[in-house]
C-alpha cells in the first residue's frame, strides 16, 4: 500500500480533493436550493433528490465543460505553438521527443499495444488524448444544457414564465453566459502558467523550469 500511494500519490490526492469539494458544493447547493424554495413558498426536497435537479446538474457540468475545453485546447495548441522561455512549451529551436514518429518504435516490446499494432489503431492512439478531452467536453456540454434547461424551466415556472426545450436553451443568452464566464477564466489560467513560468520558479515541480535555468530556456530541462 505504501508503494502504491508513493507511485500514485498525485492522482489520489487530486481525486480526494475533488470528492471533498464536490461534496461541499452539493451540501451548500442543497441549502441554497431549499432556501429559494422556501422564499417562493414551495416544498423543500431531500438531499438525495437534489442530485437530480437542474440546479445541481447545471452547476457541475457547466464547470466540467470549461475544464475539458481548456485541456483539449492546451493539448492541441502546444503541438503547433511555442512560448520561448516557458516551462509549458516545446523548445522552438530543437526536436522534442514528443514529436518522434511512433512508427519507428513498432518493434519495441515495451511500446503500448496500439504502437506495435500500427495502422488505424496507431493513428487513433497518437491523437487519443485530444479525442478523449473533446469527447468529455461535448458530453459535459450536453449535460450542462440539459441541467441548465431544467433549472431555467424551474425558475420560469416559479415566476410564471414560459418553459423551453433543451435545444431551445442552447440559443438563450443564459446558456452562453454560463459558458463564457467559465471559459474565459480557464484561458486566463492557461495564459498565466505559460507566461509566469518564464520568469518564476517552483523548486521540485515539473511545471517549473529548474530554479537556476535562464529565463530564455524553454521547457522543463
Amino acid at each position: 500500500m505504501r508503494r502504491f500511494l508513493r507511485d500514485n500519490g498525485l492522482s489520489c490526492v487530486l481525486l480526494a480533493i475533488f470528492i471533498v469539494t464536490l461534496l461541499g458544493q452539493s451540501i451548500t447547493g442543497f441549502e441554497v436550493y431549499n432556501d429559494d424554495q422556501r422564499d417562493h413558498n414551495q416544498p423543500t426536497i431531500t438531499f438525495s433528490t437534489y442530485f437530480t435537479t437542474g440546479h445541481f446538474v447545471e452547476a457541475v457540468f457547466e464547470n466540467w465543460e470549461s475544464e475539458f475545453l481548456q485541456d483539449a485546447a492546451y493539448v492541441v495548441l502546444t503541438v503547433y505553438l511555442y512560448q520561448r522561455g516557458s516551462s509549458e512549451s516545446k523548445d522552438p529551436d530543437k526536436e522534442e521527443s514528443v514529436d518522434a514518429d511512433p512508427r519507428d518504435s513498432q518493434t519495441d516490446s515495451n511500446a503500448p499495444w496500439p504502437v506495435r499494432q500500427g495502422g488505424g489503431w496507431l493513428r487513433f492512439y497518437e491523437n487519443s488524448l485530444l479525442l478523449a478531452f473533446l469527447a468529455l467536453f461535448f458530453a459535459a456540454v450536453a449535460l450542462h444544457a440539459a441541467g441548465g434547461a431544467a433549472e431555467y424551466n424551474h425558475e420560469q415556472l416559479l415566476h410564471g414564465g414560459e418553459t423551453v426545450s433543451t435545444f431551445q436553451y442552447l440559443s438563450t443568452a443564459q446558456f452562453w453566459f454560463e459558458s463564457f464566464q467559465n471559459w474565459q477564466s480557464e484561458f486566463l489560467a492557461l495564459f498565466s502558467i505559460v507566461t509566469l513560468s518564464i520568469v518564476l520558479r517552483q523548486r521540485g515541480s515539473p511545471e517549473s523550469k529548474p530554479v537556476a535555468s535562464p529565463h530564455r530556456k524553454t521547457g522543463e530541462g
